[in-house]
């Protein structure tokens, strides 16, 4: 018989406990979902120190813009040191001729910034990607040229009315300051070497370790050229830093593939 009024019979009895425990199976359902989306994410594996640099990475373009910049302003700043030289009526001639330091050292700078332009074209015709560490190389490589002007104006000073021991200073200097550019040069080739990522197709590891050579050798190349100004002549150790920057110069597309590296082919053969 049904029950009495307000009492509820078995039929309803049995209804609210299939509610409750159907209400029962979705809770339980959904704390193992979210325990087994917490075991996930603690069980994902971390980023490798490649992927997370992979993250960072940009192309080369406003790093190859920017030093542009920099090395035209280095050359502008080379020229601005030379002036119209005072003189007395009918002397301009003369003048002008005493000003042959300032020429010959505004011409070496000249050669050498431009020499680094080439160098820097060149690495970077191979790099396609820019990384935190190599752009703080790139800044250290443009630290090295925008000193240039400093050594320039006192090579300049040194030789158009120094002593003889000026002109000795003032060739150590600028061999001194040469030198330093060897260190940024010597760790991008290293920095890529470990990171062959971030560079162009076709870039073997061997061309890496053989241009890890060249700024070792510059640095050693410029220190004999500051012995050789202090020690033997100023003119001596100035003719050695004129024959550095042409080296880094034929060898700017690497020690076999430029100039050099034909003409030493060419002579095996």
């Amino acid at each position: 018989m049904p029950g009495a009024p307000g009492v509820p019979g078995r039929s309803g009895a049995r209804a609210a406990r299939g509610a409750r425990g159907a209400v029962g199976r979705v809770l339980r359902r959904s704390r193992r979902g979210r325990v087994r989306r917490s075991e996930r994410g603690r069980g994902a594996r971390p980023l490798t120190a490649v992927q997370e640099e992979d993250v960072r990475l940009s192309d080369t373009g406003r790093v190859e813009a920017f030093s542009d910049a920099v090395l035209a302003i280095v050359i502008t700043l080379l020229v601005l040191d030379l002036k119209p030289p005072p003189h007395r009526p009918g002397r301009l001639p003369y003048a002008l001729g005493q000003l042959w330091p300032s020429y010959l050292a505004f011409l070496v700078s000249f050669c050498y910034v431009g020499v680094i332009w080439l160098n820097h074209h060149a690495l970077f015709r191979r790099v396609r990607r820019m990384a935190i560490g190599l752009k703080w190389i790139n800044l250290g490589i443009l630290f090295g040229a925008v000193i240039v002007p400093f050594p320039t104006e006192i090579l300049a000073t040194a030789f158009a009315g120094g002593s003889r021991h000026d002109e000795r200073v003032a060739v150590v200097v600028y061999a001194a300051a040469a030198a330093v550019m060897g260190g940024p040069w010597w760790g991008a080739f290293t920095y890529l070497r470990s990171r062959p990522h971030l560079l162009e197709p076709g870039v073997t590891a061997s061309y890496l370790r053989i241009q890890r050579v060249r700024p070792l050798t510059g640095v050693v190349l410029y220190v004999v050229c500051g012995i050789g100004g202090w020690f033997i002549a100023p003119w001596v150790g100035l003719v050695c830093v004129i024959v550095v920057i042409l080296y880094h110069a034929l060898t700017s597309e690497g020690l076999y593939e430029g100039p050099l590296g034909r003409l030493v082919r060419s002579v095996r053969r």
